[in-house]
């Protein structure tokens, strides 16, 4: 069974808009969660930082495999805007009010 061109590469630009999905919306959510980890963390600034860095690494691999099983490009792109705007949000409203 033969597939038509037009197939091959929207699946082909699908792919490449989830991998800088991956790449790109992942690094900005585990920036923001490595912002937001540590200004909640209950320790020191040098060891919050130091422990939201270490933990950025999960969120970061977490979110590529989310990006690669959800059903469309769209949807993942969606989940990291969306995602990294809440965390950015969060940290902003903790930055001012001081708990930093």
């Amino acid at each position: 069974m033969k597939q038509s061109p037009g197939f091959a590469h929207s699946y082909r630009w699908a792919v490449l808009s989830r991998i800088a999905a991956a790449t790109i919306g992942g690094y900005a959510l585990a920036s923001a969660a490595t912002v937001l980890l540590a200004l909640i963390w209950p320790a020191s600034r040098s060891q919050a930082l130091l422990w939201a860095s270490m933990l950025s690494f999960a969120v970061y691999a977490a979110a590529v495999i989310w990006v690669f099983c959800t059903r469309s490009a769209w949807r993942a792109w969606a989940g990291m805007v969306l995602g990294s705007a809440l965390l950015i949000a969060m940290a902003w409203a903790l930055s001012l009010g001081g708990a930093g």
